[in-house]
């Protein structure tokens, strides 16, 4: 599918008659259909309460079933998170640690994806800090004899874009679980876990799936549900959970053990619709054209004088460019664009630009005359 068979695809999308939006990396707007599951459940439950509940429920498993579709899992290997975060911390949390091991993660990571793996020092575990940058081979170096590896699809500042397949292959060498934070690239460029060997995957839907916030996936291997137990426990971890008298504590046989309680259902019927849209297009058909749209905003930038904070290659860019240049205010510059309609984000000293497959390159052509 060529860039111009995207444009149809265009009208999911009212911001776009609104706003040039060059922030998918911070929060989405979200697509219209996303939006319509979601006015339909509102609607639903303002008239009728929970009279459609099995509606509610098949949300929950379509949900799952579409994720599972993305990411090439199963199913049953689906857990339903309030957002990244939480589904982070329900593997650091619920792996047994012994003092001693050792983790292996990148230090130009989010918070997200550094704090619960810092927190576990205090259990003992030793972390080795790497650069996303490192070579391949310092990268096998480090994981040998590690417990767990720790790395971003995408890095939220630089756009550095992870080998997910090779640093899967070495973590499968060493013995070592793979963690994947993939919040900055689900969506925008196709992702694997069986080819890259990844057994947890974590990603919320209000960046690049255009869904709400609030609800988030975690891809959680069978292999690995037998390591992981759920640091947080409530009635819907069990087995029986509709059976409201019994007191079995007896887990779920699947990644539904790591949901304590009532999940967000709102969230869930948006960002079922969200990624269904996307399967709809594909997702290897959105990633070329977010590529060489970031790829311009590269290109115009550094032809102005601006630093960029990587250095973009096929292999390893993704949807996000972030510049800066001596005596020009990350801050002020944003709030310039703001004023024309143009939405960035300002971080970490950079002015970060992220757009999505629906944006024109006219429209970053616009955006970039603005950038001084």
């Amino acid at each position: 599918m060529g860039f111009e068979n995207l444009a149809p695809y265009r009208e999911r999308f009212p911001a776009a008659e609104n706003l040039i939006y060059l922030n998918h990396a911070a929060v989405a707007p979200l697509s219209r259909p996303a939006a319509e599951a979601m006015r339909w459940l509102a609607e639903d439950a303002l008239n009728h309460g929970s009279a459609h509940y099995e509606r509610w429920l098949d949300a929950y498993a379509g949900l799952r079933r579409a994720a599972a579709r993305l990411v090439n899992s199963e199913p049953e290997e689906i857990a339903l998170m309030k957002n990244t975060s939480e589904g982070i911390s329900t593997i650091a949390n619920g792996i047994g640690w012994r003092a001693g091991d050792r983790i292996v993660a990148f230090k130009e990571e989010f918070p997200s994806n550094q704090y619960p793996w810092q927190r576990l020092e205090s259990k003992g575990a030793a972390i080795e800090w790497l650069s996303v940058t490192d070579p391949l081979d310092r990268i096998h170096q480090a994981a040998k004899n590690a417990r767990l590896l720790a790395v971003s699809f995408v890095q939220y500042l630089s756009g550095y874009r992870a080998n997910l397949v090779k640093i899967g292959e070495i973590c499968r060498d060493c013995g070592a679980i793979f963690f994947v934070d993939a919040i900055q690239g689900l969506g925008a460029f196709p992702l694997d876990v069986r080819a890259a060997h990844i057994d947890a995957l974590a990603a919320d839907g209000h960046k690049w799936m255009c869904g709400p916030e609030g609800c988030a996936i975690l891809y959680i291997s069978r292999r690995l549900q037998e390591q992981v137990y759920p640091a947080e426990f409530g009635w819907l971890n069990v087995a029986g959970a509709d059976k409201y008298g019994d007191r079995d504590m007896t887990l779920r046989d699947d990644a539904g053990r790591y949901e304590c309680g009532t999940l967000n259902t709102a969230g869930c019927f948006g960002l079922r619709a969200a990624i269904e849209f996307l399967l709809e297009i594909g997702v290897e058909n959105i990633a070329p054209k977010v590529q060489a749209l970031a790829d311009r905003i590269d290109q115009i930038a550094r032809a102005k004088g601006f630093e960029t904070a990587v250095e973009r290659k096929a292999d390893t860019g993704a949807g996000i460019v972030s510049v800066r240049k001596e005596g020009v205010d990350p801050a002020a510059l944003v709030e310039k664009l703001k004023e024309h309609r143009v939405q960035a984000a300002a971080r970490a000293g950079w002015v970060r630009f992220s757009p999505h497959f629906y944006i024109e390159f006219e429209e970053i052509e616009r955006a970039m005359e603005l950038v001084d």
